[in-house]
């Protein structure tokens, strides 16, 4: 089987996505309630070899306490861990740039730039070679990937849509200082792909976007446009 990505939830409500390649299954994010990650995945929880979390806040680890108290290890910085003040024997310590393994799967953690106390975005390979990167909430990725197949990366507003929100009223200016801090824009997404190599990507996913500052159809026809790959908004 193939490498699947398969959004949960994906927006400043709560997150939770798994990837799968027919052996090992890894939910990425709880940041929903935990019936609810349970009633999409058909209750089958006891598959999933693990969790990767990339931060603290709560649209991403609302449900920790009930993933670990499951018997699922949760795979996360220590930074995090502090923020969370979890102390538990199935919470693991990762680190940025040190490898690990899930399963079936070769996980490389790595510094993404966000408003939390050590966020991380995750490069995952299978074990047949085939590689999805994650990254969401921040404002910059500083590395380069070869080889992707499945690139999930936050796309969460347009500099445009926002400045004429702010113009209009719809979104006081404290916002935008945050979100150019800490989360990925079109723009930045766009210059991401065009630094990459993309000639293995098979799809591209939108994640964590915007309910006021985003235009999904909009997003997705200019990165079909600029890629020529199948676009997905989670």
């Amino acid at each position: 089987m193939s490498l699947r990505f398969r959004p949960i939830a994906s927006s400043s409500l709560g997150n939770a996505y798994v990837v799968d390649d027919g052996k090992t299954t890894v939910l990425i994010e709880c940041g929903l309630k935990f019936r609810d990650i349970q009633i999409a995945l058909d209750f089958q929880t006891s598959k999933i070899a693990g969790c990767l979390l990339s931060h603290e806040h709560d649209d991403h680890s609302h449900s920790i306490r009930d993933v670990l108290k499951a018997g699922i290890s949760v795979y996360t910085s220590r930074g995090t861990q502090e923020a969370l003040g979890i102390n538990h024997h199935r919470l693991k310590t990762i680190e940025a740039r040190k490898q690990f393994r899930i399963g079936s799967f070769t996980i490389l953690p790595f510094e993404t730039e966000h408003d939390a106390s050590e966020p991380l975005g995750f490069l995952i390979e299978s074990d047949a070679g085939e590689r999805l990167l994650f990254a969401t909430d921040t404002y910059f990725i500083r590395y380069r990937f070869e080889r992707l197949n499945i690139i999930a990366v936050e796309c969460n507003y347009s500099e445009e849509i926002l400045r004429q929100n702010i113009l209009d009223g719809i979104v006081p200016v404290a916002t935008k200082r945050r979100l150019v801090q800490s989360h990925f824009s079109l723009e930045n997404y766009k210059e991401f792909l065009r630094a990459n190599d993309l000639s293995h990507v098979r799809e591209i996913w939108l994640i964590h976007m915007s309910n006021r500052n985003a235009d999904a159809d909009l997003f997705k026809r200019e990165i079909q446009q600029l890629t020529g790959k199948p676009v997905y908004i989670a």
